[in-house]
């Protein structure tokens, strides 16, 4: 039960930490009332892909306990991880286009601005994906460990 606790614990500290990044990368680009604006609007996502990676988080750490091995479990959150992050951040990378105004720059923060609610939704896709995933590996771990115990 003790494994189970750190593992949520780290969840919940990653939540907070991607929720952070979110707020200081959107502040430092647009400021904190434009930050304040699109967390109104796009709250709801942001809150979910924030969620999602920390329920992965903890599901891998619980494994990775569980097994006392990481294996290919990582990169299932760290791509996972990424996708929220990207989602996260699309919505003021429009916005990145005053800051870079490099050749081919702003083709790119158009198609990401346009398409920022589907971005949201991959994201969260790339979130539940990940979740089954770690979570079946969690369950079939767990019946295996159970197992042994009775075995033993």
């Amino acid at each position: 039960m003790k494994e189970v606790a750190r593992a949520g614990a780290a969840g919940v500290t990653a939540l907070l930490v991607l929720l952070a990044a979110y707020f200081v990368i959107l502040t430092t680009v647009s400021g904190w009332q434009f930050t304040l604006e699109e967390f109104q609007r796009y709250g709801r996502f942001i809150v979910a892909l924030a969620t999602g990676f920390g329920v992965q988080v903890a599901l891998y750490l619980y494994l990775r306990r569980l097994v006392s091995g990481a294996g290919a479990h990582g990169k299932v959150v760290a791509a996972s991880g990424t996708a929220s992050a990207t989602a996260m951040v699309s919505c003021c990378a429009h916005y990145l286009v005053n800051l870079l105004p490099i050749l081919g720059a702003s083709g790119l923060v158009l198609f990401v601005s346009q398409y920022q609610v589907e971005l949201y939704w991959v994201g969260l896709a790339f979130n539940a994906a990940g979740i089954a995933y770690i979570g079946s590996r969690c369950v079939a771990a767990y019946q295996e460990h159970a197992k042994c115990l009775v075995s033993a």
